[in-house]
């Protein structure tokens, strides 16, 4: 009987310790379900096949929502994605002996607007985002096409998970 009379106050407090904690995973979008629209990027770089990287990485991170459904077809979109690589920058950032470089830093400036197309807001506009990685330079050129390509990658990873989370961030406010 002592024990029983322990027990609820401690289950009690248990239970409004968890349902106060606040918790809420950024990752997750659980409102109404929504389709979006992505556009292919407007490149202003030589680098080719940017754009479709930008695109395939924003539709990989749309795809862990189960709420939002990527659409290549504007019609029947809720959401619009749009955006532009203004510029790709590699300055020296560190000079070995002879004046050579050692590291590079990729500089890649974005900008973006994510729109209701219902209603025709702006829910989040970001212009001239500079984005920067850096990568090592050696003597073999082909090894430093694959470290620019691979700090390339990872802007193009946190530009597009920055984007998802802000975006479902934005629209679970809109919700509530």
């Amino acid at each position: 009987m002592k024990i029983k009379k322990l027990l609820i106050p401690f289950i009690l407090v248990a239970g409004m310790i968890l349902a106060s904690c606040g918790y809420h995973n950024p990752y997750v979008y659980s409102g109404p379900e929504r389709n979006l629209y992505i556009t292919n990027w407007h490149n202003r770089t030589n680098d080719l096949l940017l754009d479709a990287k930008i695109y395939q990485s924003l539709t990989r991170w749309y795809q862990k929502s189960g709420s939002i459904q990527v659409t290549k077809q504007k019609e029947g979109a809720q959401l619009i994605l749009a955006g532009e690589i203004v510029s790709i920058d590699l300055p020296s950032l560190t000079y070995g002996i002879g004046n050579n470089a050692t590291e590079v830093r990729v500089l890649l400036t974005v900008r973006y607007i994510l729109k209701d197309i219902e209603s025709g807001k702006v829910l989040m506009e970001v212009g001239n985002e500079v984005w920067s990685e850096e990568y090592p330079v050696s003597s073999n050129s082909s090894s430093n096409a694959d470290n620019e390509r691979a700090a390339l990658d990872t802007i193009i990873e946190d530009l597009s998970e920055k984007i998802y989370i802000k975006s479902l961030s934005i629209l679970s406010k809109e919700t509530n």
